[in-house]
């Protein structure tokens, strides 16, 4: 067992960050299993992700619901009168995150998508936004749970950050021009996600991984392909509201999550009642068929 882990045990690692590890460690006093976080100060620029990690903690710590991920300790190391640890305690989700697992079809997507929006709305109601939700910040438990992990980017409702934050992909404009951040920001955050969910392919934000370095000169894109046009399986109801989702103007988009969880029920009623048409109907003489088979084996008991 290493200093820096003192009273635990690493079970495995379960991913790398930006200057943090992550391993499933078990508790030596009372047996039990969490997620730990580990970032470490290499140089002057790490600080940001001390931060991100610091914060992470702070929101997390705050907030109940259990589609978010809980956090429960906060330990911070310090060298040469330097922070130059950070290590978090969180909660062991045994699943793996949504970029490694696409939900197998249009119902599971919608029943996932619903949990997340669930979960962000339980964020927006404690005044938190969570500003990076992607597909690889969505855990998938072999439960069927859902949990939204690492609120390091999370900020309160309204807060303009000083500089650009955000994943190429899954980017809304206004943080790529560094204004005030409403709960649309989430929506659009959400919208791309559930583009890349639906489609397989990446919505085309103002920063891609393909123009990452040109974000000074990026626009929004002028014609995007529904997730309809791409994937003839997905119902326009549902098309049309990751449409708007995703639009430039956050006021064109859904309000607030409340408004997404609705038009993703409106969507599963659909899928529910398409369902139920297509369930196959008893031929005419069945029932009576029925009813003979059921005398005679009567009979037969007797």
């Amino acid at each position: 067992m290493t200093d820096w882990l003192s009273g635990y045990t690493i079970l495995r690692k379960l991913g790398d960050g930006a200057r943090s590890e992550v391993f499933q460690v078990v508790e030596s006093e009372t047996g039990k299993v969490y997620a730990l976080k580990r970032v470490v100060r290499l140089r002057h620029e790490d600080d940001r992700f001390l931060q991100q990690a610091i914060t992470g903690f702070n929101v997390a710590r705050s907030l109940d619901h259990p589609c978010l991920q809980r956090a429960y300790s906060l330990r911070k190391i310090r060298r040469f009168l330097r922070l130059a640890e950070v290590q978090v305690l969180m909660e062991f989700v045994d699943g793996v995150s949504l970029d490694r697992r696409r939900p197998s079809g249009i119902e599971e997507t919608v029943a996932v998508f619903i949990k997340i929006a669930e979960g962000l709305h339980a964020m927006h109601q404690a005044n938190w936004l969570h500003t990076d939700i992607k597909p690889n910040n969505i855990l998938l438990d072999h439960g069927g749970g859902v949990r939204i992990i690492d609120f390091g980017q999370s900020c309160p409702v309204g807060f303009r950050k000083p500089r650009i934050q955000g994943t190429p992909d899954y980017i809304a404009p206004e943080q790529v021009h560094r204004h005030h951040l409403s709960r649309r920001t989430d929506v659009f955050n959400l919208g791309a996600t559930l583009y890349w969910a639906l489609t397989g392919q990446t919505f085309p934000t103002m920063i891609s991984r393909h123009n990452v370095d040109h974000a000074a000169r990026a626009e929004p894109p002028k014609k995007v392909p529904s997730p309809e046009e791409i994937n003839p399986d997905v119902p326009s109801a549902l098309s049309r509201l990751v449409v708007d989702a995703c639009a430039t103007e956050p006021i064109r988009r859904p309000r607030d999550m409340r408004e997404v969880i609705a038009r993703l029920e409106m969507v599963r009623h659909i899928l529910a009642k398409q369902k139920s048409a297509q369930a196959p109907r008893p031929e005419p003489g069945d029932a009576a068929r029925d009813t003979k088979r059921d005398s005679a084996d009567s009979g037969s008991a007797a």
